[in-house]
Order: structure tokens, then C-alpha cells, then sequence
């Protein structure tokens, strides 16, 4: 067993393009580290609807430029099967560790499998990547980018011609054709022959933006804004310049490319301090709301001033965004289906019905509301925003930044925050309280574990509420396909709904929580508020406890 681990090693390391890995891996060899190099050697990280995503380092199990160029390989042999032998694929890239050499090398094993490659001029956010797979006509596009993952991350996130992201069977399809491939000597890997696009993609992209907003609408909010140490900087100062909003403050700590991410324990806008230097920031400053993205700019966070909150500012939920802008949208006469994933609150269905739309639910993920026929607005808790679909058929924090600046202008222009349009939206529909109980784990058994656990035995009863309806989301249901999770809906009067899955992206249990409490006038909305937040977090606790976590 030690000799064939040894071996394999080896046999890696024979092959490793990359002078830091292959560096990396020989000191495990010869320091005889074997635990370290079981877990590196324990299988191969696996290509699935998320693409690649882990821990960049030697080995099969990590992200490294031979599991990179393994997975272009792969992905060219798909494309040529399919009948695209000389189409179009565009490579785009972020800042962090190792993205320029992925892309580099994705970019060759392409021109070397009869493909045309273009890469994008520099690192430049996901939206991007988006668009210029359809501006340009390519058949498919690939993303370097771990989004919001720590430091260490790096990930390879495939799109086909449409623009969307690959599901289901393509993922399966791809992951054979990696499987498939043998030597790395055997990839042909050239050193040059792919297009190294200029700016013109990019001003296209930017000058798609201003679409998004109605013309002579009013441009005078004034913002805070947060890069997070990733790309999104330069493209959401150009648009919003462009759009003719004052120029935003930035956070200066964390405006530029840095993938060591020095200021924020997860480069996630929704963690836990992430937030503290633009909050800083907006105290010095005292803008009408802050925005932040996250480190490829795909995500928007918003957050609006409250006295009630320590420091006086407070994030908005993703779901409270996407209620926003599906009003927004509303308002400015938007047709077409308003869609969002099964995570996400229920008050958007409601927003659609009042305005006579279409709606849909879909699976977690861009890739599946990116796909929902006649879309016009798509939108996911995790702070994802799809407001200009024809344009980009993704999640987008550079427009959806461009259109909550839009809304916050209106409202500001009426005397009003975006906080009252909430307070609008709860009196008309009940106030729609979301909370997340999320568990990041180590090791991936506990996740395992929890969910097998809450399968064998489902809550009775949560918050004093009985469970109407436990729900595998494994069997699928009448509109949905298969995925590993798990739905409630409670008794009573609050219409609470309970998710639980493992995340797609990242170590972690996530579990999505919802009550929807009758609101009768304004007087009643503090009360409701802290009824909704009770009600969540006894939900919470009696649900970590059945899961056991």
C-alpha cells in the first residue's frame, strides 16, 4: 500500500508542468509525509455542475496546472464530440493564486485540440466571462475563479454557447472525457496560436450595462463600495461613471487585486467581519448605502444605514435584495418570468403574482434560473442578482449594483430609503423573515452524517410547529429534478419552510429558514420583526438538534 502510494506520487510528479507543485510534492515524498500525501492522493477532485473547485497545491485531489490541463482536455474532447471542432472558447480569470497560469493553459490544450481560444485582456470579473460568450459566439467559455472560497482556493467554472453554466448530463459527459485522458505528454499544449483579446469586449460589456437603467431616470445616490480585494474595482467605477452616478468612496484597504485576501477571514461579504472596513468606511463618510462585491464581482451586497444596529449600518439579506429589485423592476413595467431558487423567499413568487407575472422555482444555482424559459429577472439568497439576462445569463453584481444605485435614487428623490420600500413590501405581502443556520465543516462526514440522520429520522415538530410535509429532495418532485436535500413546511400561521443541503461549492451544511408573519398596518411591523426573528431561532435550534450538528 505505502510502496503503490509512493508510486503513484511519483508517477504525478514525473508529470507536474508546475516547478511550485512539483517542488511541493517532492518534499512530501521525501520527507515520507504519507498522511499528507493519502489525502492528496485519496482519488481526484471531481468535475461536476460547479466545475473544479478546492485547494490549490500537488496532487490529483488539489488544483494544480495538471488537473487544469487535464480538465481542458477533457472539455475539448466534449466540444469536438458535439460537432464544435474549430468553434469558439473564451477563457476569462481572477486575481487569485495560479489564475493566469489556468488560464494560460486552458487557452493551449484548446488551440492544440483544433479549437479557437480567446482569453480575456486581463482579470476581470465572471460577468464578463458571461457576456463575451455570447457577444462573441463562442461555444463555450471557462471562468478561473474560486468566487467567494478562502485564499487557498481556485476553481474552473465552465459555460456552454448559451451562456449558462453546464448541467446535467454535460457535466457527466465532460467528467469521462477527463477520465479519458491519459498522459499529459499526450496533450498537445502549444506555446502560442490563441487570440489575446484588447478592450473591446470589455467596453462592450460595459456600454450593455446602462441598459439596465431607464433613461433620465435620477444617478445621485452616493455610495460606499467594496471590492473585497478582488477584480470588480475598475468595471464598477467605469460603469457607474458611465451611468453618470456620483463616483463611489472606496474602501481602499481592499480595492485592489490581492489573493491573499489580508483584511477579511472569508472574502464573502456575507461573513462574519467582512463588512467591518466598508462599514468604517461609511461612518467616515456617511453615504446613502454601501455596496459590496465579492471577489469576481458576481455577487452584490447592500447594506442601507440603521440606528438600530450597533455601528449604524446593517447588511440586507440577499433575499431582501432580490425583493427590492424584483419591485424596482416591477415598477419600471418588466415582462417576462421573475424566477428564483428553492432557497430563496417565497416573497418573490408574490411580488409576480400581484404584478401578473410568470414565476418559476428552480434547483440551487445559476445554472438552473439562468435556464428558465422567457426569464427576465432570476435571483438567489447568496447574494446573486440575474437582472439583464439577455446580456449576461448569469449572476451579475456589476448591473445589479447599477440597478439598486437606480432605486436608491428614486426612492432618495421621494424622501424615502430603501428600507421603507421594505416596509412597503411587508405590509402588502407579510413580512417575509429569512435566516440561515450554516455549519462549515472539516471533515465532509459530518455533513454526511446530518443529512442521513435528519433522512432516518425527519422532525416531528419544529418551534412547536408540526412538520406538514418532509420532503427527499433526492426523489425529485413534480417540478423539480433530483438534488441532495431536504424541505418542511410547518403548521400554523406563519407558512414556515425549512432546506437543508450540503453546499455545492464549499465544506459546509446549509440550512435556509422561512416565516412569513401577517402584517396588519405600520404600527405592527417592529412587532412582526420580532416575532419572525423568535420563531427563527427556535426553528434554528430545534433543527440543529435533530440534525445533530
Amino acid at each position: 500500500m505505502q510502496d503503490d502510494l509512493i508510486a503513484r506520487a511519483e508517477a504525478w510528479l514525473a508529470e507536474d508542468p508546475d516547478p511550485e507543485t512539483a517542488a511541493e510534492l517532492r518534499g512530501l515524498i521525501e520527507a515520507d509525509d504519507l498522511a499528507e500525501l493519502a489525502d492528496r492522493f485519496a482519488g481526484t477532485l471531481q468535475f461536476g455542475t460547479a466545475g473544479l473547485r478546492g485547494e490549490i497545491g500537488a496532487g490529483p485531489m488539489r488544483m494544480n496546472r495538471s488537473v487544469v490541463i487535464r480538465a481542458a482536455a477533457g472539455l475539448a474532447a466534449y466540444l469536438k464530440a458535439k460537432g464544435h471542432e474549430g468553434g469558439l472558447v473564451v477563457v476569462g480569470y481572477d486575481a487569485r493564486y495560479k489564475s493566469v497560469d489556468f488560464a494560460r493553459d486552458t487557452a493551449a490544450v484548446m488551440t492544440g485540440a483544433g479549437l479557437r481560444a480567446a482569453v480575456l485582456p486581463r482579470p476581470l470579473p465572471t460577468p464578463v466571462l458571461a457576456y463575451a460568450i455570447r457577444h462573441l459566439g463562442a461555444v463555450a467559455g471557462v471562468e478561473v475563479t474560486a468566487s467567494h472560497n478562502p485564499p487557498r482556493d481556485n476553481g474552473y467554472k465552465v459555460y456552454l454557447g448559451d451562456g449558462s453554466q453546464i448541467v446535467s448530463p454535460a457535466d457527466a459527459e465532460i467528467a469521462a472525457e477527463i477520465a479519458a485522458v491519459d498522459a499529459l505528454a499526450d496533450v498537445p499544449r502549444p506555446s502560442d496560436g490563441w487570440l489575446q483579446l484588447d478592450e473591446e469586449v470589455l467596453e462592450a460589456y460595459l456600454a450593455r450595462t446602462d441598459s439596465v437603467l431607464s433613461p433620465g431616470s435620477p444617478r445621485t445616490v452616493r455610495t460606499v463600495y467594496t471590492a473585497m480585494h478582488g477584480v470588480g474595482k475598475d468595471v464598477v467605477t467605469a460603469a457607474f461613471a458611465r451611468a453618470g452616478f456620483p463616483p463611489p468612496a472606496l474602501v481602499a484597504e481592499q480595492a485592489e487585486p490581492d489573493p491573499a485576501f489580508p483584511t477579511v477571514a472569508f472574502p464573502n461579504p456575507e461573513e462574519p467581519g467582512a463588512m467591518d472596513l466598508a462599514f468604517e468606511a461609511a461612518r467616515a463618510v456617511a453615504p446613502d448605502i454601501v455596496i459590496a462585491n465579492d471577489p469576481d464581482a458576481d455577487r452584490c451586497a447592500v447594506a442601507v444605514p440603521d440606528d438600530a444596529v450597533e455601528g449604524g449600518w446593517r447588511m440586507l439579506r440577499g433575499d431582501e435584495v432580490g425583493a427590492l429589485l424584483a419591485a424596482h423592476l416591477v415598477h419600471k413595467g418588466a415582462r417576462g418570468t421573475f424566477a428564483e431558487s428553492i432557497v430563496s423567499s417565497s416573497l418573490l413568487g408574490r411580488i409576480a403574482e400581484a404584478a401578473g407575472l410568470p414565476y418559476e422555482e428552480t434547483l440551487t444555482g445559476f445554472k438552473w434560473i439562468s435556464r428558465v424559459e422567457g426569464l427576465r429577472y432570476g435571483y438567489e439568497e447568496a447574494l446573486g442578482y440575474c437582472v439583464d439576462p439577455e446580456g449576461v445569463r448569469d449572476k451579475d453584481g456589476i448591473t445589479a449594483a447599477l440597478l439598486v444605485a437606480e432605486l436608491a435614487s428614486e426612492l432618495k428623490e421621494q424622501g424615502r430609503t430603501l428600507t421603507d420600500l421594505l416596509d412597503d413590501l411587508a405590509m402588502e405581502h407579510g413580512l417575509h423573515a429569512t435566516d440561515q443556520l450554516s455549519v462549515r465543516v472539516q471533515d465532509l462526514s459530518v455533513i454526511a452524517n446530518a443529512m442521513q440522520r435528519l433522512r432516518d429520522e425527519p422532525p416531528t415538530a419544529l418551534a412547536g410547529l408540526r412538520v406538514t410535509s418532509a420532503e427527499d429532495l433526492t426523489r425529485g418532485t413534480d417540478t423539480l429534478p433530483p438534488t441532495d436535500g431536504l424541505r418542511y413546511y410547518l403548521d400554523g400561521n406563519y407558512k414556515a419552510r425549512v432546506i437543508v443541503r450540503p453546499s455545492g461549492t464549499e465544506p459546509k451544511l446549509k440550512c435556509y429558514l422561512e416565516v412569513v408573519v401577517p402584517v396588519a398596518d405600520a404600527s405592527d411591523l417592529a412587532a412582526a420583526r420580532n416575532r419572525g426573528a423568535d420563531v427563527l431561532a427556535s426553528i434554528k435550534k430545534d433543527l440543529a438538534a435533530a440534525a445533530g450538528i
